[in-house]
């Protein structure tokens, strides 16, 4: 049964989506069966993947909202391995939609993915920087968390509350949800803001930190405008080195 995995970080900008699609490419890569699950109206992890229809049919609103199976929404990608649950501009109305549910709102993408678990190794949300109903829904659905952050002064200032949603949501509604760990991003060692904010996060999480941290790199940010994860656009830059061992990381931790 799949490991449901949310990549959340209420902040914009930290390179949350280039970190759940290009990790996930690399564990399709090593021969594990890898779902995408965008849960963010702007869609970026769906055009990072060659999706660039933004009304796309069968789309993750669907499933959630139209009584769509699950199957009938997913999308292959050129990675062997790796699927999709795509996003669509349809969701920009989801909050109102789950508002409008009376019994177990927080509970309604639990129940449409646990129908496909069985089917993969790891099922990763891409969240929306935001902590609404579908970051709740997010966070109910999922066994474990992955926190992506970026090595500047205000990714702590919003740290503090995105620890307090995962504290609440594991006390009142999903009692196993584990922090898995956290991921610094655009990271540069020669940079003393970067090199103490990252000694602040170690502080705070200890081993909960990735050993591996992910450079600042211009591929990496090239590479969703090609709609590929960057093992497909340039596998030998520094940042898919990076993701690389990141990914062989992960498989050992969790």
């Amino acid at each position: 049964m799949a490991k449901i995995v949310a990549f959340s970080n209420q902040k914009g900008g930290v390179g949350k989506t280039t970190a759940c699609v290009n990790l996930a490419a690399y564990l399709a890569e090593k021969g594990k069966r890898v779902l995408i699950v965008d849960l963010d109206s702007q869609a970026n992890a769906t055009s990072s993947l060659g999706y660039f229809d933004k009304k796309l049919q069968n789309s993750i609103f669907s499933m959630l909202f139209e009584g769509a199976p699950l199957k009938s929404c997913i999308r292959n990608t050129d990675i062997k391995g790796l699927s999709l649950l795509p996003s669509s501009s349809d969701l920009a109305g989801a909050e109102i939609e789950l508002g409008r549910i009376e019994r177990n709102r927080e509970y309604v993408l639990k129940a449409r993915l646990d129908a496909g678990r069985d089917d993969y190794d790891y099922i990763f949300i891409d969240c929306a920087p935001s902590l609404g109903l579908l970051a709740v829904n997010a966070l109910t659905a999922a066994n474990g968390i992955v926190i992506p952050l970026v090595c500047e002064y205000f990714a702590l200032e919003g740290l503090a509350q995105m620890l307090n949603t995962v504290r609440l949501a594991k006390k009142h509604l999903n009692p196993s949800l584990e922090i898995y760990g956290v991921v610094l991003t655009a990271y540069d060692g020669r940079n003393r803001l970067a090199r103490e904010v990252k000694a602040e996060i170690d502080k705070l999480f200890g081993d909960k930190v990735f050993k591996t941290a992910i450079p600042k790199n211009v591929r990496l940010a090239e590479a969703p405008s090609y709609g590929k994860p960057i093992v497909l656009y340039d596998k030998k830059c520094a940042g898919a080195v990076a993701y690389d061992a990141l990914a062989e990381e992960f498989i050992q931790k969790i």
